[in-house]
C-alpha cells in the first residue's frame, strides 16, 4: 500500500511540473516625470505579482538595468535572467529581457537581435522612433529535460511599416534559430489583434505562423480585454497589445488572463502583465 502511495505521489509531482506559469509584462521604464506612477513607488507591487502568480518565465519589456538589478533583488534567489541592452547590446537604454526560474530550468544558451534590416547590428530599422530588439534563451526542463525557446520583444510604437516588417524578421528568426523545437515567444506588439502586425504573425496560411495562447484556452480569458493602462483606474477602450504567443510541440493553454490588480489606486506598471499557463 505505501509503494502505491508513493508511486501516486510521484505521479502526480511529474505531472504538476509539465505546467509553466508564462508572464508577459512591459513593467514601465524608470522616469521621475511619471511622478506618483515612478518606479521606486511600486517596483515592489510588480515584483510580488510575478511572485504571488508563481512565474516561471516572467518575459519583461522596457525595464533599464537599475530596474533589473532592483528585481534581482524583490525576487527570490530561484530568478535569474538573460538579456541585453538595446541602445548598445550592453546595458544601455531599455532591455527585453527574460527572468526565469532557475531552479526549473537550465539556461543553455541566449542572444539579442534587432529589429532592422540587419539584425545583428545595433541600431534602427524601418523608420521606427527607437532602436528595438529581440531577446531569446533555449531551455531544458530540469524534471524532464524537455528543450524550448522563448522569445521575448518589444515593437516600435510609431512607424506602422516597422511593425510590419518586425513581424516579417520575428517570423523568419525564430524558424531560423528555433526550427522545430517548442517555443513560446511574448512581448509589446504595439499592434491590435486585427491589425496588420497581428495578422502577419498568426496567418494561418504561413508555415511559419504563430498562435495565440489566448485563442488555445482551455478556460475562456480572465480579466480585461485591454493590456495597456496609462496608469489609469478605467480601462482603456480596445488597447490589446500584449500577447503570449506559441510554435512548434504538443502545447496546451490551461488557463490566459490579463492580471489587473491594483494598490491603493496604483498599478505595478502602466500595462497589466498576461499570464499563460501552458503545459508541454
Amino acid at each position: 500500500m505505501k509503494k502505491i502511495y508513493f508511486l501516486c505521489l510521484f505521479a502526480t509531482s511529474v505531472f504538476a511540473q509539465k505546467d509553466l506559469n508564462v508572464m508577459t509584462y512591459n513593467i514601465r521604464l524608470a522616469i521621475p516625470a511619471d511622478g506618483d506612477n515612478q518606479w521606486n513607488n511600486r517596483k515592489e507591487n510588480l515584483a510580488s505579482t510575478i511572485k504571488f502568480y508563481e512565474a516561471d518565465i516572467c518575459s519583461m519589456q522596457e525595464a533599464f538595468i537599475i530596474q533589473i538589478r532592483d528585481l534581482e533583488k524583490l525576487l527570490p534567489d530561484s530568478y535569474a535572467w538573460v538579456g541585453k541592452g538595446r541602445d548598445d547590446g550592453k546595458e544601455a537604454g531599455e532591455f527585453s529581457c527574460i527572468f526565469y526560474r532557475k531552479d526549473k530550468f537550465n539556461m543553455l544558451a541566449t542572444n539579442t537581435f534587432w529589429l532592422n534590416e540587419h539584425p545583428e547590428t545595433v541600431g534602427l530599422g524601418w523608420e521606427a522612433k527607437y532602436n528595438r530588439i529581440v531577446t531569446y534563451a533555449k531551455f531544458e526542463r530540469k524534471s524532464d529535460k524537455k528543450v524550448f525557446f522563448v522569445f521575448n520583444t518589444h515593437f516600435d510604437h510609431v512607424a506602422v511599416v516597422a511593425r510590419r516588417e518586425s513581424a516579417k524578421l520575428l517570423l523568419t528568426k525564430i524558424k531560423e534559430i528555433a526550427g522545430t523545437t517548442p517555443t513560446i515567444i511574448t512581448g509589446d506588439f504595439n499592434a491590435k489583434p486585427a491589425s496588420e502586425p497581428i495578422q502577419i504573425i498568426t496567418d494561418p496560411n504561413n508555415p511559419d505562423h504563430l498562435t495565440d495562447t489566448e485563442s488555445l484556452s482551455e478556460t475562456p480569458h480572465y480579466g480585461p480585454f485591454s493590456s495597456f493602462t496609462a496608469f489609469q483606474s478605467k480601462e482603456e477602450e480596445g488597447m490589446h497589445i500584449d500577447y503570449i504567443f506559441l510554435k512548434n510541440g504538443d502545447f496546451k493553454v490551461k488557463k490566459h488572463a490579463t492580471i489587473s490588480q491594483i494598490w491603493n489606486g496604483r498599478f505595478g506598471s502602466d500595462h497589466h502583465p498576461v499570464l499563460a499557463v501552458i503545459s508541454f
